[in-house]
């Protein structure tokens, strides 16, 4: 492990004042599984939606365009990010955070923000769509990493390291849940709980949050008809096949259909407007079917080398921001994908999460390759910390140290 040079000034951007590691070049696994997952979400997004595109836009191309526009400025971004350093965010962290709750506001707003499928997730722009709910959770693990590592010595107390994480979750989830979405709400709490526990957080003090939140989970779900209805076909899809098991079982038969080796690039038959959503929140199952089992566990294989690398990167940061920085994006990353490929597979109910690099989305998609980004950045960052900071990231840096 390479030792930080002993003139290298302290870094001011810093909450906790470290020093400025030596600078290398970005891990090459991390940014091969990156690219490689692009590349099968442009063959794969063009494949799925082919058919579709020529009947409804007139152009078959028409959403491989977008989704080829999208990840030219993504490469952008995630070539920024590693140029900028993810250092530089830690005085973003605020102002990120606030745009992010406008941003959640605006779309909230009749004729400002846009409703899709009964809704209200997107803001549209000339030439661009924003969804305000995927740039919120990236702002919110650079907050939460700049605030926990400001805070990282009081980080157990209740007043100060539990409850405004808490509260502030809290505003986000409800700006989510009035759109509604459901599964961004989830994701949000989970990347809370995540990095609180491996900032230090009393353990007593999330088992008992959970608990509490509890009923307030079921009685989102009980008084939410689609939401039961979800549900319902999550617990036995084929006796509702026809009405709203129909989506859960089309993308049963796609996977199923694929067999070891697949039917063949552009052979799906489910994407003859038979599976909704296919290049969007189902495209795994379009893989699985025209890929094969091969080609679905590749996919997870190049996520799961995503998350080995991203959390390798974290655990050599120089500093406590950086750590709590790549674990939350990494979890981000791999959360959503695990998400998406389980609810493709039967596994979970339907949550609207989107396959990060992969499903259709231009908002999606960068925000996946700026996340990207800021790992490869702390990957070319791997001077140890000196003081490790809570038990828990101690232990971890250990084991891969």
């Amino acid at each position: 492990m390479i030792r930080p040079r002993r003139n290298t000034p302290p870094s001011p951007a810093l909450p906790d004042g470290r020093s400025e590691p030596v600078r290398l070049s970005v891990d090459p696994v991390l940014l091969g599984a990156v690219l490689a997952l692009v590349s099968l979400g442009l063959v794969m997004v063009y494949s799925a939606s082919a058919v579709t595109a020529a009947e409804k836009q007139g152009n078959g191309f028409y959403f491989l365009e977008r989704q080829l526009l999208a990840a030219g400025v993504g490469l952008v971004v995630m070539a920024a990010a590693v140029r900028m350093g993810y250092r530089r965010l830690a005085r973003l962290a605020h102002p990120m955070l606030l745009l992010s709750i406008v941003l959640l506001i605006l779309v909230l707003v009749p004729g400002v923000g846009t409703v899709v499928g009964g809704a209200r997730r997107w803001l549209r722009l000339p030439g661009l769509s924003l969804q305000p709910a995927e740039i919120a959770k990236f702002t919110w693990v650079v907050y939460l990493a700049y605030s926990l590592a400001k805070k990282r010595e009081k980080v157990a107390t209740f007043s100060i390291g539990f409850l405004p994480h808490l509260l502030l979750a809290g505003l986000l989830v409800a700006l989510c849940m009035a759109e509604p979405d459901f599964g961004s709400s989830v994701e949000l709490l989970v990347l809370l709980f995540i990095l609180l526990f491996a900032a230090g957080t009393k353990l007593s003090y999330l088992v008992g949050s959970v608990l509490l939140a509890l009923p307030l989970a079921y009685g989102a779900i009980a008084h939410s008809p689609y939401r039961l209805k979800r549900i319902t076909a999550f617990l036995d899809p084929w006796a509702h096949r026809h009405d709203i098991g129909y989506q859960v079982a089309q993308s049963l038969i796609s996977v199923g259909s694929g067999g070891l080796f697949g039917l063949g690039l552009g052979e799906s038959r489910q994407k003859l407007f038979f599976l909704p959503e296919a290049h969007t929140d189902f495209i795994f199952s379009i893989i699985g079917e025209e890929l094969g089992l091969l080609g679905a566990v590749a996919t997870i294989v190049l996520y799961g080398i995503v998350v080995w690398r991203g959390t390798r990167a974290a655990l050599r940061a120089s500093e406590t921001f950086g750590t709590y920085l790549g674990l939350g994006l990494t979890a981000m990353l791999g959360f959503q994908a695990a998400v998406n490929m389980s609810v493709a597979m039967g596994m979970l109910p339907t949550k609207g999460l989107t396959l990060p690099f992969i499903s259709y989305g231009g908002c999606s998609l960068v925000v996946s390759m700026a996340a990207a980004g800021v790992l490869l950045s702390l990957s070319a960052s791997s001077a140890p910390m000196r003081n490790p900071g809570p038990s828990r990231v101690r232990q971890l840096r250990e084991q891969v140290a």
